[in-house]
């Protein structure tokens, strides 16, 4: 199914990458220090997003009462961030029984 493409859609500033195109591209980090300064060129590479845990949760599979899952989920989203503030609290107000 070859379609024509919408004329009005082609970018003449921006056209589609050939095979030599892909071939001869770098990645930005090799090329945005030549462009910006290395300080500029750290920022814009840096990575997005929370960092890393130390100790990432874990998944897991756990069987909880029905009682206990529409309480926490009736509070709304961040339900299974309560559950674990709530066994976290337990832990404190138990440690050396």
């Amino acid at each position: 199914m070859n379609k024509k493409p919408n004329a009005e859609l082609i970018d003449d500033e921006n056209p589609e990458w050939t095979v030599s195109d892909f071939a001869e591209a770098r990645p930005a980090r090799d090329v945005l220090p030549q462009i910006f300064s290395a300080k500029t060129a750290q920022k814009i590479l840096k990575p997005r997003g929370r960092p890393r845990a130390e100790y990432p949760k874990e998944r897991i599979n756990i069987r909880l009462s029905h009682e206990v899952i529409q309480y926490f989920k009736s509070e709304g989203d961040g339900w299974q961030t309560r559950i674990d503030s709530a066994l976290r609290q337990f832990i404190t107000e138990h440690q050396g029984h």
